[in-house]
């Protein structure tokens, strides 16, 4: 008799002590009142499933506000609201990979944006990769920013990971809002850069101020010590 295969449920790529750390930096920032709301729409979500995200996820910019949120850089307050609110939808209420990509799809580039940055919190697995590669299909600079963080950091294969780089480099998005820059960069992502650079040159136009990051002889070189690194197990 065959032994029963025990299926390993998908996790998230941040852990809960990421999560604390989040609702702390908006509570941070919330005014009183704002934070009874929250305590309100929170319990309404973990109560009533998906159904009390329709008019809450889209007002959270409304709501909360649109500003920066401390100690998260690239996020806005309305983002962290709608991680949270993701978070919260009980396991009953069915998929959470399906929920995310039904908010994304039904919402405006916000809601979209706060989706992406959601998906490293949630137990979804690599199911989340649809939602990213159409937001790296987008010219929304928001968009592909969020799109970086470390949920692709851990997810997105390599190929569309270079690719997705090149287009930070075209579309004028800082590197350093890539998540796993310096772990991830290799030689051939290098070539493409030093490519893209001698294209910009050629046709006058100015080269990215950060493109050093991955272009140079030392990113390069990442690759050839993990490939020595390797090699006596290779053998």
């Amino acid at each position: 008799m065959t032994a029963p295969t025990l299926t390993q449920a998908p996790g998230a790529v941040h852990d809960a002590l990421t999560v604390r750390t989040l609702r702390e930096s908006l509570l941070s920032v919330l005014s009183p009142d704002q934070r009874n709301r929250f305590v309100r729409d929170t319990a309404a979500v973990a109560e009533q499933g998906a159904a009390a995200l329709d008019t809450r996820f889209p007002a959270a910019g409304r709501y909360y506000g649109r500003g920066p949120l401390p100690g998260w850089a690239g996020w806005s307050v309305e983002d962290g609201i709608r991680t949270v609110l993701l978070l919260r939808l009980p396991a009953r209420a069915g998929d959470p990979a399906a929920e995310a990509a039904a908010r994304y799809h039904g919402g405006d580039a916000a809601e979209r944006r706060g989706v992406l940055h959601a998906l490293p919190f949630l137990p979804i697995g690599a199911a989340g990769l649809m939602l990213t590669d159409d937001a790296l299909r987008t010219n929304d600079t928001r968009l592909i920013a969020a799109a970086l963080g470390p949920y692709a950091r851990v997810h997105l294969d390599q190929y569309r990971w270079r690719q997705a780089v090149l287009k930070c480099l075209f579309t004028g998005i800082p590197l350093h809002r890539v998540a796993g820059l310096h772990e991830r960069r290799d030689a051939e992502l290098a070539r493409m850069a030093q490519g893209f650079a001698a294209e910009r040159r050629a046709a006058g136009r100015t080269v990215p101020a950060d493109l050093w990051l991955v272009a140079t002889q030392e990113a390069a070189d990442v690759t050839a010590d993990l490939a020595a690194d390797r090699a006596p197990y290779d053998a």
